[in-house]
């Protein structure tokens, strides 16, 4: 290619399409009204949860793979495969979907490996046409990502009313819109994946000189990820990386439940249906904040270090979590704290692929990451049923929301402890 910033524009589109799994809590009302009260699904929060982890674990795991077969294969291929997997999951999803078994399988496992061969792509790729400008790129690669939760959540609700106004093949609107979705993830992502081509060997933009081979040079020294996995400073990343995204993925996974909840016990919202408008609009907040966050936060760090910046976003958002509770209970603290969050919860995206392609090198970052991401995987699984648990068990009291909000707040200080303490990795 002759533009590099074909490369971004790609990465946008083929993002914007993985961060449909975000989108998640626009569906978790109608999954989880009993089927006393009409619903048509009746699942429990921690069952609607276990979906919404299931996509995530298995977005990690199979982006380390990921990672290892787009350095053996190209890049280009893998994307397309994402696009395929990722389509399929939600098509079979919408059409098989009736049972939380079902879900789990198609939207949780086929969306999550879809998503997880699709992601690595544009970072690895991005990283390589930009090597001078690392955080930035990152950030914008995934930006998307973000942005795209809520594309997805407006159609579902009020831009496009698919939710409600939708049935495909006489089915409800849950699977209707699985499958319109499907379809969009399918064609999007396969034509984003032709730009996705590494640069030629040797590549460097015109006018950067790489940093010298010196133990302080950030990504100056490359490391297998052999080497990489026998090195401490891969388990403070790990740890970090996992405390830092419990907070944002409990959040994903739980603002609308919560939302009701807090804005109908205080009074600020009169009826359930208010409570559930403002909180689909903080969900929505939220959502373009983490994309909004991603760009901020990596540019940043390429001016103030990315240490700095990581212990920065760590510290805040353990405070946010902290008084989130009260936050919730009205309408404009609701809002605020969605995009607090979310604006911190999208730096990780930005901050730590950039710090691995520092600590281990540019050449070996998209397989390298892949292991880094795992720790999201964990989040994912124990942020939401976290928040599912005591979801489930309060028994209709609200103040039951204080005890994940503090634990994933305590994981934030202790990630921002752990950042304190990294050291770059001395040889390769």
């Amino acid at each position: 290619m002759k533009n590099r910033w074909l490369v971004v524009i790609g990465a946008l589109i083929i993002q914007l399409c993985l961060g449909a799994i975000y989108s998640w809590s626009v569906f978790t009302k109608d999954l989880t009204t009993p089927l006393a009260e009409g619903g048509v699904y009746g699942f429990s929060a921690s069952q609607a949860a276990w979906i919404f982890s299931a996509g995530l674990a298995t977005f990690a795991v199979v982006m380390v793979l990921a990672g290892r077969m787009q350095a053996k294969i190209g890049p280009k291929p893998i994307a397309m495969a994402g696009g395929v997997v990722l389509g399929a999951g939600y098509i079979l999803g919408g059409l098989f979907g009736s049972s939380f078994i079902n879900q789990l399988l198609f939207i949780g496992v086929v969306g999550g490996a879809g998503i997880g061969l699709a992601y690595v792509v544009p970072i690895a790729v991005g990283v390589k046409w930009f090597p001078d400008k690392k955080g930035m790129i990152t950030g914008l690669a995934v930006s998307g990502f973000g942005f795209g939760a809520t594309l997805w959540v407006k159609l579902a609700g009020e831009w496009g009313g698919l939710l409600a106004n939708v049935s495909l093949f006489g089915l409800p609107g849950v699977q209707s819109v699985f499958i319109i979705y499907g379809v969009i993830f399918l064609v999007l992502v396969v034509l984003a994946s032709v730009v996705m081509v590494n640069p030629p060997e040797g590549y460097r933009p015109a006018g950067w000189e790489p940093p010298k081979a010196t133990e302080a040079a950030t990504g100056s020294v490359e490391f297998t990820s052999g080497e990489m996995l026998r090195t401490p400073q891969f388990f403070m990343l790990f740890l970090a990386f996992l405390g830092s995204a419990l907070a944002g993925l409990m959040v994903i996974s739980c603002i609308k439940l919560f939302g009701i909840d807090a804005l109908t016990a205080s009074g600020a919202a009169p009826d359930v249906a208010k409570a559930g408008a403002i909180a689909g609009t903080a969900m929505a907040i939220y959502a373009i904040l983490n994309g909004l966050g991603r760009i901020v936060w990596g540019t940043v760090s390429d001016r103030i270090g990315r240490k700095n910046a990581l212990f920065l976003m760590c510290l805040l958002q353990g405070v946010i979590m902290f008084f989130f509770y009260r936050m919730g209970s009205s309408e404009l603290g609701l809002i605020a704290g969605a995009s607090i969050i979310g604006f911190n919860f999208g730096g990780n995206f930005a901050l730590f692929p950039a710090a691995t392609a520092d600590f281990f090198g540019n050449k070996n970052v998209g397989s390298n990451y892949g292991w880094v991401f795992l720790a999201y995987g964990f989040a994912g699984i124990a942020g939401p049923q976290i928040a599912g648990y005591f979801k489930d068990t309060a028994q209709g009291d609200v103040t039951a929301w204080t005890n994940p909000f503090m634990i994933a707040s305590a994981a934030c200080i202790v990630a921002a402890v752990i950042v304190l303490m990294l050291r770059r990795p001395r040889s390769g």
